[in-house]
């Protein structure tokens, strides 16, 4: 009996592994999206946290002076070519 059984599995490995594979992942998904916490907190880039600290800085400092309260540069004006230079 246990020869006709292993020969029957080892020709049908294919058939019966792929069900048995689907609903192993299936599982694992659905119970790794009931553990786990799959939403990202937002946290502010590293441009912002540094012009609020230049800006603080230059509060404390002296309040008197505020000529730069945020970063006015704009990335895109950095490098502009000397035909849009003259329109800014």
């Amino acid at each position: 009996m246990w020869p006709i059984l292993m020969h029957f599995l080892r020709t049908n490995a294919v058939y019966i592994t792929l069900p048995f594979a689907a609903v192993v992942g299936f599982v694992g998904y659905n119970l790794e999206s009931i553990l786990s916490d799959k939403k990202t907190p937002y946290n502010k880039s590293i441009q912002e946290n540094r012009a609020e600290r230049l800006t603080d800085e230059t509060l404390a400092s002296d309040p008197t002076k505020v000529e730069k309260l945020r970063l006015h540069e704009n990335v895109l004006g950095r490098n502009l070519p000397p035909s849009l230079q003259a329109a800014k």
